[in-house]
C-alpha cells in the first residue's frame, strides 16, 4: 500500500508491532524548534497480513525508509546482550546447581556394656543427626530395671520395644542381658541398612530381632494389628526437639503395647515436665545426667519393691 509522507529533517524513531495477523508501523518526527511548541507529527502505517510473514513485511517497510532491518529486527536489546554475556562468563544471579550432600559415614564408638555380647563394638553415624543414648545413662537404666525385676544380674526374660531405635544400642543391650525378642522402630532407611542391621548381624542378634522401618506414630497407630499383646519393656529415646513428650507418652500409654507389668524407659532433656504416671504405670525412678534426664515407669509392685529395698 503506497503512502505519501512529508520530507523528514530529523532522525526517525521507528516502532513496529505485530498482533495476531495484523501489524502496524509508526514514524515519529519531532517538531522543529520554534517559539511556538507543537505536538510531534505521528504518521501510522497499517496493513493487512498476506501470504508473507510479518517479519518479511517489517523488513521491507524498514528498507523503504533507508534503514538497515538487521539493526532493528535481529539485534537484541542492551539488557538482553548483557544477560547473555553474564551467562557466558558465569556471572550474574545464576542459580547454581545444588551441591550433592557428602556420603554419611559411621564409626565404632559404642559398645555393649553387659551380657553375652559384652564389649562388642557397635556402629554409629558420624555427626549429630542420630544421637545414641550415652553409655552412663544406658548402664543406669539397665541397673534399675534389673533390680526392679528382682534379678540384679540380668533382665527378666521378655519382649522389648525399642522406639526411635537409631543404632539399636538399647535393644541390643536388652538382648545381650536376657530379653528373648526385640522390635526396633526406625524410620531412616540409611540408618536401618548401614547401621542397625549391621550391628544386629555383628552381635548375632538378627534372628531374634524385628525391624519396623516406619515412623513411631504410624507404628503405634497400627500396633494392635501388628503386634500380639503388650511388651515387657519399652525404651523411648526420641530426638529431643522433634517431639511433644506429653502427646507422645499419652499415645504410648493408650495403645496395646503397654500392659500392667510393662516397664518404660524414657530419655528426655532438661526443663521437660514428665508426669508421675503413664497410664496405670507409676514413675519408679527419675535420674539426671547433665542435661539428660532418665525416667522409668513400671508397675506398682516394682515401686513398692524399690522402696522396701531402699533403692
Amino acid at each position: 500500500m503506497a503512502v505519501s509522507s512529508p520530507p523528514v529533517r530529523f532522525p526517525l524513531r521507528l516502532t513496529t508491532t505485530t498482533t495476531d495477523r495484523l501489524g502496524s508501523c509508526c514514524l515519529i518526527s519531532p517538531a522543529t524548534k520554534t517559539t511556538t511548541r507543537r505536538r510531534p507529527a505521528i504518521r501510522t502505517f497499517s496493513y493487512k497480513s498476506n501470504s508473507r510473514s510479518a517479519s518479511d513485511q517489517n523488513r521491507e517497510l524498514l528498507e523503504k525508509y533507508g534503514l538497515n532491518p538487521d539493526e532493528f529486527l535481529s539485534e537484541p536489546s542492551p539488557k538482553t546482550r548483557r544477560r547473555k554475556e553474564l551467562q557466558k562468563t558465569g556471572g550474574g544471579n545464576q542459580v547454581s546447581p545444588e551441591k550433592s550432600k557428602p556420603p554419611r559415614e559411621t564409626h565404632k564408638l559404642l559398645q555393649v556394656l553387659g551380657g553375652k555380647a559384652r564389649r562388642k563394638k557397635l556402629l554409629s553415624p558420624k555427626g549429630m543427626d542420630v544421637r545414641p543414648m550415652m553409655e552412663v545413662v544406658k548402664a543406669a537404666a539397665f541397673g534399675i530395671l534389673q533390680a526392679a525385676g528382682g534379678c540384679p544380674a540380668s533382665l527378666r526374660s521378655g519382649r522389648w520395644l525399642d522406639l526411635y531405635s537409631g543404632t539399636g544400642s538399647v535393644g541390643i543391650e536388652a538382648i545381650s542381658r536376657g530379653c528373648s525378642e526385640v522390635h526396633f522402630v526406625e524410620m531412616d532407611p540409611w540408618v536401618v541398612s548401614d547401621v542397625l542391621r549391621p550391628n544386629l548381624e555383628w552381635t548375632g542378634f538378627l534372628d531374634v530381632s524385628v525391624i519396623h522401618p516406619v515412623r513411631v506414630e504410624n507404628f503405634l497407630e497400627r500396633a494392635e494389628r501388628i503386634i500380639g499383646g503388650p511388651f515387657d519393656y519399652i525404651s523411648v529415646t526420641p530426638p529431643y526437639t522433634q517431639v511433644d513428650y506429653g502427646v507422645l507418652m499419652n499415645q504410648i500409654s493408650s495403645t496395646s503395647v503397654v500392659g500392667e507389668d510393662t516397664f518404660i524407659v524414657v530419655e528426655y532433656p532438661l526443663r521437660t515436665d514428665m508426669l508421675d504416671s503413664c497410664g496405670s504405670l507409676a514413675k519408679i525412678a527419675d535420674r539426671r545426667f547433665g542435661r539428660t534426664h532418665l525416667a522409668i515407669y513400671g508397675p506398682t509392685w516394682a515401686q513398692k519393691k524399690r522402696k522396701s529395698e531402699g533403692l
